[in-house]
């Protein structure tokens, strides 16, 4: 339970509505989306306002106290995995639209946001968001923001770190920052922004999130290929990014993730050993031509049945069935262990033969679900872990198949983050010298190691200095400041 100190603070700080400290309340907060590292928190902080933020992080940094920043909760890495004797900040509260700049093509939110909301807000207007992980119902921007997420429309589009402009930042210490360029294209001085999207709430908690919104197209075309296994699909997806076409998306599915969607939400996939689902956008001229280009590559390919989206409607109910993917797995397998590595699309086919032989080695079923066109895979290992020893045993088989990736030259995630999840395989891509270089970069922000602390890096690593309280003179917290 947290100290009556601690608990009188945060109440000053934000009232006894925004403060939980009830060991059963308390629990509702223990993981993430992935269930398989649960910690209680000392306490959880609701803030409404980037005050409230800073003056949470300052009473942190002055009392050496760790903390972790949470928006939906939805991440799959651990990512948010609270300290046990430290302070959870949920911005959740934090949930507001501040402005709409259509003329420079910019939205300002909050870090609560909801993703969809950003499209919603400016749908009138003929603009989206293009980011769109299969969580963006539920993800907040904030988030988005920390594991520099996807989708999947991220081949074409790029992702968060790609439409993020611009964030008010609270550092480790408490001080508040703008970095990056807001409206403007760029900004000079070095790319702190690049640094801080996808850091995994390692450098501090963005207050304030400028994006970037698009156009939409002019012409939007989907189709539906069905293979009788994933290689012929892989060939597919081979065949279209060879011939110069860039879909905005090509997602992939094997059997076992087919018939999980059919029993869920009834999307009228056809029964294959894979689909393809491929949507080209752009001018109306070049989007007819790459198509047709498109269905014949798949033909080619021995496409069983190729099914064209005839309306939007149809067109909602073939992604409707692709995000429903993971949720879906709960109609064949009371758990599932999902993971996230990314090879190159021409190892895509020996490494889908690989986790098959894997899970068969293992007695498991493996279901896959991934942006085909990047080479991100989604592998979904099912189990239950009602059965003594079967959860560990999946993240076994979730392991070795990031290794796989590893040595089919692939990297260890593609938009979920490393978190707390795949600390323990940096050492297989990163050598002691790459992870302390990264180090800098942390201690630079952090020289105290309170901000998301056993996050990311195998074995802890410190600045030179123990934890605890950090009093930096004046003169050097203003030059610090300046330098952003």
């Amino acid at each position: 339970m947290a100290s009556s100190r601690l608990v009188d603070r945060m109440t000053e700080i934000l009232g006894p509505e925004g403060v939980i400290s009830e060991r059963e309340q308390l629990r509702a907060y223990e993981c993430d989306g992935l269930m398989n590292y649960r910690v209680i928190p000392e306490i959880v902080v609701l803030p409404e306002t980037a005050e409230h933020v800073q003056r949470i992080v300052r009473y942190c940094h002055d009392e050496g106290i760790p903390f972790v920043a949470r928006g939906s909760g939805t991440g799959l890495s651990g990512g948010a995995l609270p300290v046990e004797s430290g302070v959870l900040i949920v911005l959740s509260r934090m949930r507001r639209i501040l402005e709409v700049d259509i003329p420079n093509q910019r939205v300002v939110v909050e870090p609560g946001v909801i993703n969809i909301w950003v499209s919603q807000a400016v749908a009138d207007e003929g603009y989206y968001y293009a980011p769109d992980p299969a969580s963006q119902i539920v993800s907040s921007i904030g988030g988005n923001l920390a594991e520099n997420s996807g989708g999947v429309h991220c081949l074409k589009y790029g992702f968060t770190t790609n439409h993020v402009m611009g964030a008010e930042v609270v550092l480790p210490d408490g001080t508040m920052v703008n970095i990056g360029g807001g409206k403007a294209p760029d900004a000079p001085g070095y790319e702190l922004l690049g640094a801080f999207v996808g850091s995994e709430g390692t450098l501090g908690i963005a207050t304030k999130i400028t994006l970037r919104v698009v156009r939409k197209p002019a012409s939007v075309k989907t189709l539906l290929a069905a293979f009788k296994d994933t290689e012929e699909a892989g060939d597919a997806v081979s065949g279209i990014i060879g011939s110069g076409i860039v879909p905005a998306a090509i997602e992939m599915m094997d059997s076992l993730c087919i018939e999980a969607v059919e029993t869920a939400v009834h999307p009228g996939f056809p029964q294959a050993g894979a689909v393809l689902i491929v949507e080209l956008d752009g001018p109306e001229a070049e989007v007819s031509s790459q198509f047709d280009q498109t269905i014949e590559i798949c033909e080619k390919a021995n496409a069983s049945e190729i099914r064209i989206a005839q309306d939007d409607e149809e067109r909602a109910l073939f992604w409707k069935g692709r995000k429903a993917a993971f949720a879906a797995m709960g109609r064949i397998a009371n758990d599932y262990y999902v993971q996230d590595a990314v090879v190159p699309r021409t190892e895509l086919g020996a490494t889908l033969k690989r986790i098959s032989e894997l899970g068969s080695e293992y007695g498991m079923r493996v279901a896959n679900v991934f942006h085909a066109g990047d080479g991100n895979l989604h592998p979904l290992v099912l189990y239950d872990n009602d059965v003594p020893g079967e959860a560990e045993k999946a993240e076994d088989l979730a392991g070795e198949i990031v290794m796989t990736c590893l040595e089919h030259g692939g990297s260890l995630t593609g938009e979920h983050g490393i978190g707390r999840d795949k600390m323990k395989y940096m050492p297989k891509m990163f050598t002691t010298e790459d992870m302390d270089t990264m180090q800098l970069l942390r201690c630079a922000f952090d020289p105290h190691h309170i901000c998301n602390p056993g996050k990311v890096f195998p074995t802890p690593r410190l600045c030179g200095e123990k934890p605890g309280p950090f009093h930096m003179h004046p003169v050097q917290k203003a030059g610090l400041a300046e330098n952003f």
